[in-house]
């Protein structure tokens, strides 16, 4: 080993004892959502509860995301970490003692998963800004597949044992376990330095700043990189029919292909061995050149997977599992490289206001298609949704590749009125 790589070795060893704890900690979240979504379709069967329940979800990062970025670029983000996984053990907490007590009710179960997605909120932004600190340039796009094939990783194991968990104990069992892995995130939070950006939290810069000024620079950057503001329109249109579509998962698996928990763990886990599979293959093989070519292409995928996933016959459960299949694949080869662009081109007293009014954007029209997938998917079938959010999303990808200012997205702001010349410069793979 050179000296360079022993430097590389040592300076990314705090990172990856946080990464890992971060990953135990996800085990056990991973757990708890799986069992509240089973209980919430054992309980009810209704495509409009569990699209309620995504919506909760999804709201805190919505509504709440354009503030929350700005307090992540002004706190210490190792104290925001560290607030957002405690919240969120203490809520599991509370919930584990309401089913303990056979008291919990549905809305129980929304106003968690609300609390628990109001926490990451914080903790997500505050984790994606310090990587790009803790981390070298040019291992952010590794890191990143290393991130997709843990998501993976962890999907292959938590959807069959959290089915066999809700067999074997009750869930407030279930809930108690991720009360236990939350201490393997907040520990190393203790002891390890998370650096922060030129910016201090505490700092002269901070005091003298307006929160509110502090916000429209995070909305003027981003209006200023027009390719970002294209991709985002983009993913807003496909948000619009994606995550009904994965929300109604557990009415696929019961309703069309007469399934139960362990068929329900068992796509699951397909996906997430896609997933590992898309990441690693990301990991070893980087890409295309243009970043934003092997989005497009990721988006393609995830459409055909879709399209199988919704065609397969009720006898053809392994249809559906193959369709699943290349959409955690194609999950991998999409995010990975959009986080990449974002850490490597935002600079880091931005980033948590940025991250953050992208990831609003995209997810501002979710809550429309949530509110409108239940009630349709009732009336029009589970499995037509799925094709036509398949086909919506690889003719959008499609159009992608016709877009010069989308293609040179990953140049950032200060470049992109050469995008143009470039692109008929530059090969586009």
């Amino acid at each position: 080993m050179t000296q360079a790589e022993t430097n590389t070795s040592q300076s990314l060893k705090p990172f990856f004892i946080l990464w890992s704890g971060q990953s135990v900690s996800l085990l056990g979240s991973q757990l708890v959502q799986f069992a509240l979504i089973w209980w919430l379709t054992q309980t009810t069967g209704s495509a409009t509860v569990l699209a309620m329940a995504s919506l909760a979800g999804f709201l805190p990062q919505v509504v709440l995301g354009p503030f929350v970025g700005v307090l992540v670029d002004r706190w210490n983000r190792r104290l925001t970490m560290f607030a957002a996984d405690a919240s969120v053990a203490a809520a599991t907490v509370v919930l584990a003692y309401l089913f303990w007590i056979e008291a919990a009710q549905i809305w129980h179960v929304f106003a968690i998963l609300f609390i628990r997605s109001l926490a990451g909120s914080f903790h997500w932004p505050a984790m994606m800004a310090s990587t790009s600190l803790m981390v070298p340039k040019e291992h952010l796009t590794r890191i990143q597949g290393l991130n997709q094939a843990l998501n993976g990783g962890l999907s292959i194991v938590s959807a069959p044992l959290g089915a066999f968990l809700l067999g074997v104990m009750p869930l407030q069992g279930v809930l108690a376990i991720d009360v236990v892995t939350a201490v393997f995130a907040i520990t190393p939070l203790i002891f390890i330095h998370v650096p922060q950006p030129a910016r201090q939290p505490n700092g002269e810069a901070t005091n003298l700043a307006s929160f509110w000024s502090d916000m429209r620079e995070g909305f003027n950057y981003l209006r200023s990189w027009r390719g970002l503001l294209v991709m985002s329109g983009m993913a807003m249109l496909i948000k619009i029919l994606l995550n009904p579509a994965f929300s109604l998962i557990p009415l696929l698996v019961t309703g069309h292909f007469g399934g139960g928990a362990m068929q329900l763990g068992v796509l699951e886990a397909i996906t997430g061995v896609g997933i590992v599979v898309g990441g690693l293959a990301l990991g070893a093989w980087g890409g295309f050149k243009k970043r934003i070519v092997t989005v497009n292409v990721g988006l393609i995928g995830l459409g055909a997977g879709l399209i199988v996933m919704g065609a397969a016959p009720a006898a053809l459960f392994v249809m559906g599992l193959a369709g699943a299949f290349v959409v955690g694949a194609m999950i991998s080869l999409i995010d990975g490289p959009i986080m990449a662009i974002l850490q490597a081109t935002i600079e880091p007293e931005l980033q948590g206001r940025v991250m953050m009014l992208f990831g609003s954007l995209i997810s501002s029209t979710v809550p429309l298609g949530l509110i409108i997938a239940g009630p349709v998917a009732d009336l029009i079938g589970i499995r037509a949704w799925f094709m036509a959010t398949g086909v919506l999303t690889a003719v959008i990808a499609v159009a992608g590749f016709f877009m010069p200012v989308l293609m040179g997205v990953e140049n950032g702001r200060s470049l992109e009125s050469t995008v143009g010349e470039q692109l008929r410069t530059e090969p586009v793979i």
